[in-house]
Order: C-alpha cells, then sequence, then structure tokens
C-alpha cells in the first residue's frame, strides 16, 4: 500500500476503465475533424487576468474556485479553469485569423481544474474535449457545432440527453434587459454576495441554484422578451437549422450558463440520469471576449463536453462503449529458445499493425496460458524447442480451443489474414 492517494477531488484513470475515457475522447473529436477543425493544445497554466476578464469577475469560477500561485519572477498565474479563453489567447497570438481562412477551427482535448466541493460528476480535475469557431457571424457555424455535438453524443450510443436552448441577445438589446433583470433583482430579499454579483452582472443570479433564490425569481423577465429584430432573426434561423438536421430542443428562457462572455446562442446538453450535476456539455456564441482579452473584434462560436460526465451518464444507461482490443494475439514461449524467437515475432507482428503481446517474466505453460486468456486476446501463439525445431509454431484460437501449427516466417500473415 502506498503512503501517498490522489489528491482529494481528483481520481486515478487506470485500465480497464481508461480505454472507456479514450474510446470517448475519440468519438467526440471524430466529427469535428470530418468538419475541418484542427487540433490546439495550450499550457495548462495562463496570465489569471485572461480569466478574471474573459470568464467573468462575477461567476464563482473566478472568485471561488480557480487554483492560483504567484511564480518566483511575481507571476500571477491559474490553472485553467475552461478551454475557451486559452484556445482564443493561443490563435489570437499565432494570429489565425489573419491567414484569411476565417472562420478558424479548432478543437482541443485536456484537463482543467476548478476548486469545488467534490461529490458525483463534479471534481477538481475534469477532462473536456472542446471545439471553437472564431472569427465568424453566422447562425449555421451555431448549428453545425450543435449538430457535431449531439452526432458524437449518438455515435456512442448515448441516447437520453437533452438539448437547451437560448439566446443572451447582444450589445444592442442586451444592456435594456440587464436594467430590467437590476431593478426586479433589487426588489429581493438577497444576501449581500448576490446583490453585488447583480450590479456586476445581473444574469448570473438567473444561474443561482439555491433554491430559496429560484422561488423569488420566478417572475423574473426573460431575454427572449427583450431580444431586438436582429437577435430574434438570428436565434429563429439557428432553430430552424437544428430542426433541418433532426436534431431536438428544447427552449430553456432561463438558460444562462457560468461564463459571462456568452451572447446571442447560449446551449447545453443535459442527462437525467446523473442527478443534480445533470449537464454533460454546453457552449454558445462569445462575440465580445476577443476584445475583452485584448485582441480585436472577432464573433466566434463552441463548445466543451465533459469526457468524465458523458462516462457516467453512458453508464447511467447502461452503455457499453466499444473500445479495441488491447491485444489481439498473445505469444507463449516455452524455453530460452522460443522467448527470443516469439519476441521477434511479437515485434514483426506490432509493426505489421497487430496488437501483441508476450508471457514475460519466465512463466510455465500454465501461468501464461492464463495471462493470455486475461489480455483478452483472441489468438495464442505458443511455441516450444520441438516446435521451432520443425520450422513451426503452435496457433490456439483462445475461443474455441482449435489449434495448428503455422510455419515461423508465415505467422505474421496467418495473422493478418485471420484478424483482418
Amino acid at each position: 500500500m502506498s503512503t501517498f492517494s490522489a489528491p482529494k477531488g481528483t481520481y486515478d484513470l487506470i485500465p480497464p476503465d481508461s480505454e472507456t475515457f479514450l474510446a470517448v475522447r475519440e468519438a467526440i473529436a471524430a466529427p469535428l475533424r470530418r468538419a475541418g477543425y484542427g487540433y490546439v493544445e495550450t499550457p495548462v497554466f495562463e496570465d489569471v487576468n485572461l480569466f478574471s476578464r474573459g470568464v467573468g469577475e462575477s461567476t464563482d469560477i473566478v472568485t471561488k474556485e480557480m487554483y492560483t500561485l504567484t511564480t518566483k519572477g511575481g507571476d500571477d498565474l491559474a490553472l485553467r479553469p475552461e478551454g475557451t479563453a486559452s484556445v482564443l489567447r493561443a490563435a489570437l497570438q499565432a494570429n489565425l485569423h489573419r491567414t484569411g481562412n476565417v472562420p478558424v477551427k479548432l478543437w482541443y482535448s485536456g484537463s482543467y481544474y476548478r476548486y469545488e466541493r467534490p461529490q458525483a460528476g463534479r471534481y477538481r480535475q475534469f477532462s473536456q474535449v472542446g471545439a471553437e469557431a472564431i472569427g465568424a457571424e453566422d447562425p449555421a457555424l451555431d448549428a453545425e457545432l450543435i449538430v457535431l455535438a449531439a452526432d458524437a453524443y449518438r455515435s456512442l450510443g448515448l441516447r437520453d440527453f437533452r438539448l437547451l436552448l437560448n439566446s443572451l441577445g447582444d450589445r444592442e438589446c442586451r444592456p435594456l434587459y440587464r436594467a430590467a433583470l437590476q431593478d426586479f433583482l433589487g426588489g429581493l430579499d438577497l444576501d449581500e454576495d448576490t446583490r453585488r454579483r447583480a450590479e456586476i452582472n445581473p444574469l448570473r443570479v438567473l444561474d443561482d441554484k439555491r433554491e430559496a433564490v429560484q422561488k423569488q425569481l420566478a417572475g423574473a423577465p426573460l431575454m427572449r422578451d427583450h431580444l431586438c429584430e436582429g437577435c430574434k432573426a438570428y436565434h429563429e434561423q439557428v432553430r430552424e437549422l437544428l430542426t433541418a438536421a433532426g436534431v431536438a430542443y428544447t427552449d430553456d428562457p432561463r438558460l444562462v450558463r457560468g461564463l459571462d462572455y456568452y451572447t446571442r446562442t447560449t446551449f447545453e446538453f443535459v442527462h437525467d440520469g446523473l442527478g443534480s450535476q445533470s449537464a454533460v456539455g454546453g457552449g454558445g456564441r462569445y462575440d465580445g471576449l476577443s476584445e475583452m482579452i485584448g485582441g480585436p473584434a472577432l464573433p466566434s462560436v463552441g463548445w466543451a463536453l465533459g469526457v468524465d460526465r458523458t462516462v457516467l451518464a453512458l453508464r447511467a444507461e447502461g452503455v457499453d462503449v466499444a473500445v479495441p482490443a488491447r491485444t489481439q494475439v498473445f505469444a507463449v514461449p516455452l524455453g530460452e529458445q522460443a522467448h527470443r524467437t516469439l519476441f521477434g515475432l511479437v515485434t514483426e507482428a506490432r509493426r505489421a499493425g497487430i496488437a501483441a503481446d508476450l508471457a514475460f517474466g519466465g512463466k510455465g505453460l500454465k501461468g501464461a496460458m492464463k495471462s493470455a486468456d486475461r489480455s483478452g486476446a483472441r489468438w495464442a501463439v505458443v511455441a516450444g524447442e520441438r516446435d521451432l525445431a520443425d520450422g513451426v509454431v503452435q496457433l490456439k484460437d483462445l475461443t474455441t480451443g482449435d489449434q495448428t501449427p503455422v510455419a515461423v516466417d508465415a505467422l505474421v500473415t496467418t495473422l493478418k489474414e485471420k484478424l483482418s
């Protein structure tokens, strides 16, 4: 037993569960690759101001949940609590928006960090796959990203997820709604912190999960009743495109999500099998974020899907994710000469694209065959001194138990034929 264990709010991802996580990440990324999104990877820590400006000073993420540190040189850094601000910063730094290929389509995968009370579906280190389309204002782009996320979930076999959809307006109509909401909130019985939040960004109060607050918000004004004509038309186009693509959604006029940078299209994927932590992913349009962090005006849209949450949703539905076999062929050497020969054959098989493994540690036949069974391999290659003297190895089907001799120099070709 080790003296150490994983920090509170984190967990180790080990086989066989890790195979499922990898399969989920690949399934989410696959539609993005087909749609022209290129991979980007950013540092796990950034200037703390990137998030306080972009994510929002009134958000719980910035005020309560960021892991921050000061370097020996005096720089204030934060472990990234989300991906959008970092990816946009990277795109601006590399001037990707000036190449003429707009929108800049990027996808990413990695770990993110928030200091929260650990509970099922909510960890202090969590994994996401995200996508951003930077530099274009087009309802078809919003719809494209939502469709790609829905297609990814469906490809995994997930069925009981729901899409919630809203519009948060833009610079023209948002101020009028903000003023109306602040007037309404001013008449409620709110604590001092919530009142302070209402002054900075009143929409954040709508996202308050406390029952006592939610009861008072029953008659709050809604953004949909204050949308300008441009935002109404934009949102209607997104809705029409989703319907045409066969993606069902539910209009949720109270949906605001937990980040300050969202404008217009806002959406969330939820799964009712996860209890209180029902969100499995979400995103929206963030047309002003580039300017918030010192860049030019770049209308953009994106999302992040939680890998941890998606795995929990799959388990809630009883869906077994198809994962590639870690081992297709397992070699069992009997004797020193056989060990050397089969080591070479395993190496050759791997180079030919076959997932192969070998019994290490000088195990006897019984122990090695147990290892072969535990590996999940379909075929075992068994060889002793007599077999090698005859120029053959024994190929055993671990499903049926059938065993046939195969010439040593024909083994890899034979395996490829049987596994094709």
